[in-house]
């Protein structure tokens, strides 16, 4: 049925920030800037849809996506295995995948390097959160992410106070992380942004 490993899709789904923007609940994700990919693709399951047919539409939406979605968020075989994972486990809760790595945090992310942010342990779960939450939208040398959805971090330089205000609150196609993360995840993603950007 599939051209893709639904373990590495799902460790990728994380680590290239789709929950983010988007919903899976096998993911524990609860982003709202993209479609609900539970709602979106249950209906196609309960009226019988092969998994194949969704998963090559799902492939589709990740090589020509439309805006806000970023393109080559992933490419090729990491593509095809992102589309395998969510066809599997979209609109099953606990569909039984595993992810390659382990999630680093309660946000479905995994952490990739050590951060050169001072090093601290609050920086590190800082860099895990916005590699899980906001990667896919934005440009932070230290995280690795190439996003242009939202605004280059490095250019941008924001302070602590506004990524935390901007996170909590969102804004324009942002959404609002106050409902999703813990204030003490906030802080912790505002202080991390803010000592790396433009670093």
């Amino acid at each position: 049925m599939s051209n893709g490993d639904p373990a590495h899709g799902k460790e990728l789904f994380a680590s290239a920030g789709c929950g983010g923007c988007h919903t899976l609940a096998d993911a524990g994700s609860t982003g709202t800037t993209g479609p609900n990919l539970d709602d979106a693709f249950g209906p196609d399951k309960q009226q019988g849809f092969k998994l194949q047919s969704i998963e090559d539409l799902i492939r589709g939406q990740i090589a020509y996506p439309e805006a806000p979605m970023p393109a080559n968020l992933v490419k090729g075989q990491d593509a095809n295995d992102v589309a395998t994972y969510v066809a599997k486990c979209a609109a099953v809760p606990s569909c039984g995948v595993t992810a390659e790595k382990p999630a680093a945090t309660t946000t479905t992310s995994t952490t990739t390097t050590a951060p050169s942010g001072g090093g601290s342990s609050a920086n590190a779960e800082g860099k895990s959160i916005f590699t899980a939450n906001c990667a896919s939208c934005h440009t932070l040398a230290d995280a690795g992410t190439h996003g242009t959805v939202g605004p280059n971090l490095d250019q941008l330089k924001p302070s602590e106070p506004t990524v935390e205000k901007q996170v909590t609150n969102g804004g324009a196609i942002m959404p609002p992380f106050k409902n999703t993360l813990s204030a003490a995840q906030i802080k912790a993603v505002a202080t991390y942004v803010s000592s790396v950007a433009g670093k």
